[in-house]
């Protein structure tokens, strides 16, 4: 028997009872998930292997969650959730005056609802990223360096001021860097929340449960393949990726960690791998030290090896939509090195000629390599390489959930590490953008997302207070005791490349 509960939405919500006949796209029910039963949509069907499965997204977790499972698995002694029909346009007219008017053989028109297209734009992995309307002066979009000195001089106090009458409200809040839009206005009311949490509880909460950018309007996409063998690590893809069709029924994808070259079966993987004579990227080596190396690769020189390592990632990066025209785009390659070979372990793309001025447009680190600080890397020499190109740089706009993360720790990591030199007394945003290579917009917003600034008599005050002062004593402690690893410029062998017209667009 059918019931129906109001759930607190404007239409309520159809429950019953269901069989494995009537389970159809769009149900949500109870299903088994690390030992416990948790509520999940059904996005997709398919019979594999004698057996019925159904593809599945755990509602309020990330979508990197989602996954086959096996019909053992719904609980169908528990009531289901039935998707809501599909209900009629509606139609309205143009205005009441209309509705009045004597018909003269002229058709009313009819306006129908639009439909907004509400999935993300490609990444970065695009989205909302609030422009700070207190600032005094803004910085320029996209990177493009701003001469004008700022009139307001910035000073820095050792502890943080009483609030006086002329500061603007709200000038404490977070400021919503999240790349995805919430149509419902979740995404503010999580930022706060994520606010609260320490670095450790916010990765735990992006990479289990929700994510500051998973749009719960968004169409899910089906991820197609199970399992991936990469030289000795073996993982779980977490999104979809358009490889050939063939793969989906496929348990173990083999894919060559030198050449990125991917078989459905272990017999042409191990037939590969006895010609395959690549050992490292297929690119320039512009840096070396006593850990890690980086390539530079061509797009379009190298476009077959650019492609399947754009494929690779788009297993783990919920928002990239570049597969295959790689040709006005460089891509580096960080690699750890042993007797084998170099062996990739995250990379940064970067158009060639980016008219917004982005210094980055995709960075991904392995999942295998994830947590091990090489993220932080990665961002460090896209950089360096703004540095040396004498420009202000700043990475393409949605961040993914965890690129967000690692570098809003990276910002605040450099800007708190100038304000605390010896010997500084004064220093404005313009300066703090110029000595870091960042815009002075990530500059300005880092500072209100840490609290650390003050409007006082029609100026912006940068204060340091004590619990930022003790984080940034503790982490360096952290990493005394850890041995982090760090960019040395002066190991980086590379001058800012030319191109043609034709070299920076796609050349078919």
């Amino acid at each position: 028997m059918v019931t129906r509960e109001d759930a607190g939405t404007p239409d309520p919500v159809e429950k019953g009872f269901a069989t494995l006949n009537t389970l159809r796209i769009g149900v949500k029910a109870m299903v088994e998930k690390d030992g416990q039963d948790r509520k999940a949509e059904i996005l997709s069907m398919r019979q594999r292997k004698d057996a019925l499965y159904f593809y599945v997204h755990y509602v309020d977790f990330n979508k990197r969650l989602d996954e086959w499972v096996a019909s053992s698995r719904i609980d169908l002694s528990q009531e289901v959730e039935w998707p809501a029909p599909d209900k009629p346009e509606k139609k309205k007219t143009t205005s009441a005056a209309a509705q009045k008017a004597p018909s003269k053989n002229v058709s009313q028109k009819r306006a129908t609802t639009d439909s907004r297209d509400v999935s993300a734009t490609p990444d970065l992995l695009t989205g909302k990223n609030t422009n700070v309307s207190k600032a005094p002066r803004p910085s320029k979009a996209g990177g493009k360096e701003n001469r004008e000195e700022t009139s307001l001089s910035v000073s820095i106090t050792g502890s943080e001021p009483v609030s006086t009458d002329g500061t603007p409200k709200g000038d404490v809040d977070d400021v919503d860097m999240a790349d995805a839009s919430f149509a419902d206005g979740k995404g503010e009311s999580e930022e706060k929340m994520l606010g609260d949490m320490t670095r450790e509880e916010e990765i735990e909460k992006l990479r289990t449960s929700g994510s500051m950018t998973q749009n719960p309007t968004e169409i899910h996409r089906v991820r197609n393949l199970t399992r991936l063998q990469m030289g000795k690590h073996e993982m779980e893809p977490w999104y979809f990726s358009p490889y050939p069709e063939s793969f989906q029924d496929v348990d173990l994808v083999y894919i060559d960690e030198f050449c990125l070259s991917y078989f459905d079966n272990n017999r042409a993987f191990e037939r590969h791998r006895s010609k395959c004579t690549l050992v490292h990227p297929p690119g320039n080596e512009i840096y070396r030290d006593d850990h890690i190396s980086f390539f530079e690769v061509d797009g379009r020189r190298q476009r077959t090896w650019c492609r399947n390592l754009c494929l690779l990632s788009k297993l783990f990066l919920d928002h990239k939509t570049l597969y295959y025209d790689v040709d006005p785009f460089l891509f580096y390659c960080m690699c750890t090195r042993d007797e084998t070979g170099c062996h990739l372990t995250g990379y940064f793309s970067k158009e060639k000629d980016s008219a917004e001025g982005y210094n980055l447009a995709c960075i991904l680190t392995l999942p295998q390599y994830q947590r091990r600080g090489f993220g932080r890397l990665l961002i460090q020499f896209s950089y360096e390489l703004s540095k040396r190109e004498g420009k202000l740089g700043s990475p393409e706009k949605p961040l993914s959930d965890l690129g967000l993360l690692s570098y809003r720790q990276y910002w605040r990591e450099i800007l708190v590490e100038l304000l605390l030199e010896p010997g500084r007394e004064s220093i404005s945003e313009f300066e703090l953008a110029t000595l870091t290579a960042m815009t002075e917009k990530d500059v300005h917003e880092t500072l209100l997302v840490l609290n650390m600034l003050r409007y006082h008599k029609g100026n912006w005050i940068i204060v340091l207070p004590d619990a930022v002062i003790e984080q940034h004593n503790k982490r360096l402690e952290k990493e005394r005791l850890k041995g982090v690893k760090k960019i040395d410029p002066a190991r980086l062998q590379w001058k800012p490349p030319v191109f043609t017209a034709s070299s920076r667009t796609w050349n078919w």
